[in-house]
């Protein structure tokens, strides 16, 4: 199983206003964008610092959420999105409409930086960090526009770092310190977990279940009746309750075929790069607080890419709390 990348320095940008980012995350879901969108951002990012100069190798991302808007219709169980006719025709009518999700967010990006330069020469960091924003500025998140800090107050939340050259103990204690920072807000992590455990659940009542069944149980508040033990009066219950704040996210590609050579398939976008017909991944996620987190790689989300098995996937390393001790004193 891959792991998360090696880094030596967290790089945070933090409380920043994106208007109108991409809520339809996928076919099967909305209401936040997909994770494959921030390390598309990541990627971005990554090339317009190294044509600037500067030493910085991201590897990973992590996206902690302060707020969120999203654009749909208020009142009643079912939502529609508000949408817009735009651009007005050729003879200044109205367009057709084109259905798409909007969302405003305010998050943190939290990258997960190796550069050898910040190492030699720490007091190089403030320059670096004060033009990874000015070419953040220019850049879209999510499909979505930045947003300038231009509200009172908003100057304070300055791009800072994180230096984690030290011990495994030296780094823990620092980013424990440095989480705080991120507060208040939710960072998704991911919960494979879950999915099998609610697989074997449904399995055990009915082995015909597959990992769709467990996905789509665990997108939804499923109800139960349990009947009381004394005087006969039951209630019904939940089966969210004490579970967290569950949700199912895309995390990626998988093949539907084989891999095509270079321009050998009409209209695709770059005919220098080998072309593959994929279909979406799917899993679920949680939403948790930044102090429940023990280590940076519980927070990022890195590129996990394996052709030779047409699997491209975003990967997570956050583990629970009790899972994450055992590992690290290998109760076994």
């Amino acid at each position: 199983m891959s792991a998360c990348p090696r880094f030596s320095h967290l790089l945070v940008l933090p409380h920043l206003h994106v208007q109108n980012a991409n809520a339809v995350s996928s076919p099967l879901t909305h209401g936040f964008p997909s994770m494959t969108a921030f390390l598309g951002a990541m990627w971005a990012l990554e090339r317009k610092t190294q044509a600037a100069g500067l030493d910085l190798a991201f590897k990973a991302v992590g996206v902690v959420s302060h707020g969120h808007q999203e654009q749909v219709t208020e009142g009643g169980f079912v939502k529609a999105f508000r949408l817009t006719r735009n651009p007005v025709g050729k003879d200044g009518g109205t367009a057709a409409i084109v259905e798409e999700g909007r969302i405003h967010l305010e998050l943190s990006l939290v990258l997960g930086v190796d550069s050898e330069r910040w190492s030699r020469e720490p007091e190089a960091r403030e320059a670096d960090l004060a033009t990874v924003a000015e070419l953040l500025a220019g850049m879209r998140i999510a499909g979505g526009t930045l947003l300038p800090p231009t509200q009172p107050g908003r100057f304070r939340y300055r791009p800072w770092s994180l230096d984690l050259t030290g011990t495994e103990s030296d780094r823990q204690a620092e980013f424990r310190k440095a989480r705080m920072r991120l507060l208040p807000g939710f960072a998704l992590v991911s919960r494979e977990d879950r999915l099998d455990a609610r697989l074997a659940e449904l399995q055990a009542e009915k082995p015909a279940s597959t990992r769709l069944d467990a996905w789509l149980s665990l997108s939804r508040i499923n109800w139960r009746y349990q009947p009381g033990e004394k005087d006969g009066k039951g209630e019904w219950l939940n089966d969210r309750k004490g579970q967290g704040w569950i949700v199912p996210i895309p995390v990626g590609y998988g093949a539907l075929g084989e891999l095509h050579p270079a321009g050998s398939v009409a209209n695709a976008r770059d005919a220098d790069t080998p072309f593959r017909f994929v279909e979406g991944l799917y899993s679920v996620g949680e939403w948790i607080s930044p102090h429940r987190l023990q280590t940076p790689q519980q927070l990022l989300w890195y590129a996990d890419s394996q052709p030779e098995i047409g699997l491209y996937r975003c990967r997570n390393d956050y583990r629970p709390a009790a899972d994450a001790l055992e590992q690290l004193y290998d109760f076994d």
